[in-house]
């Protein structure tokens, strides 16, 4: 199974946090499912890192790093993801995690979410 994962599973998980549930460890530990990350996540990261935000306090450069050197694919931001984000409800006001759920559906991916507001969107959406 493919997986895209939100910014905070991300971060969590390259950090080897315990705010990971159990549930979402055992999705990224399975040697069988692709693990993608999005182009977006990177800029989330480096935006807020910018702005000092304390969740995110980590170098965008060395993330995308370890991420590839760790097997998770790339997902670069296309018009078509851009575009598909107009056709969401305004649940979510963080343009960021509303990028990455049209990202998800555009590319039949299951997203990996930690926030009960993105779950609202159903669909193709895991809150873990």
């Amino acid at each position: 199974m493919s997986y895209l994962l939100d910014t905070h599973i991300l971060l969590w998980a390259a950090a080897g946090s315990d705010r990971l549930t159990s549930e979402a460890r055992r999705l990224i530990e399975e040697p069988a499912n692709t693990l993608v990350f999005s182009a977006a996540s990177l800029w989330e990261v480096a935006i807020k890192n910018g702005l000092g935000r304390a969740d995110f306090q980590v170098d965008a450069k060395r993330l995308r790093i370890g991420l590839l050197d760790n097997g998770y694919v790339e997902l670069p931001v296309t018009g078509a993801h851009a575009a598909a984000v107009a056709g969401l409800p305004p649940i979510h006001r963080d343009p960021f995690d509303r990028l990455l759920i049209a990202q998800a559906q555009v590319e039949g991916l299951e997203f990996i979410a930690a926030d009960r507001i993105i779950a609202q969107y159903g669909g193709p959406i895991r809150l873990v």
